[in-house]
């Protein structure tokens, strides 16, 4: 096994072991090398089927097993950007996470981006990096138009989140 090879099976037992996302920088300064090298790293083993999410933290591996408890939904929902941490809110509130977004988009397809905000403080967070960026949000391509798959620990909840969404005038 080379070292790269040996640095990427390194680099699975590494998040294997934590249950929050690892930056990109912070995962090079742990292996000595390059941030460079460890997104080459991931995209590699993201291309090997390694379930590796990308989320606006850092990498974290995905569970399948993890799908299986409680209960997912895709929803569509449009709204401003100053009504993020709302929808967000109405979400997590109910015990339920955010895993993605994403848009279909004329040109190019599906765009999708995992995020997986489970609590508050995780959605305080995107929004105050969202305020401070100079990018602009997926849904800015499609008129604030987007998707979320959201679970939820219970149908009930799932219920719960759909109805606050709507009450908010953000469930479409």
């Amino acid at each position: 096994m080379n070292d790269a090879a040996f640095r990427r099976k390194r680099i699975l037992e590494y998040l294997s072991s934590r249950a929050e996302p690892v930056n990109g920088s912070q995962l090079a300064r742990h292996f000595g090398v390059s941030r460079q090298i460890i997104v080459q790293d991931v995209a590699i083993l993201r291309a090997e089927n390694r379930n590796i999410l990308s989320t606006n933290k850092g990498y974290m591996l995905f569970h399948p097993q993890d799908m299986r408890k409680g209960c997912t939904a895709v929803i569509a929902v449009k709204h401003t950007a100053e009504e993020t941490l709302d929808e967000m809110r109405s979400i997590v509130d109910f015990g339920g996470s955010m895993l993605d977004v994403f848009i279909d988009h004329d040109l190019y397809g599906q765009i999708r981006v995992d995020l997986v905000i489970n609590d508050i403080q995780d959605a305080q967070e995107f929004c105050a990096r969202l305020s401070q960026s100079s990018s602009k949000p997926l849904k800015a391509l499609t008129e604030d138009l987007h998707y979320h798959t959201i679970k939820a620990p219970s149908e009930k909840a799932l219920g719960l989140i759909r109805q606050e969404l709507k009450e908010k005038g953000i469930l479409l």
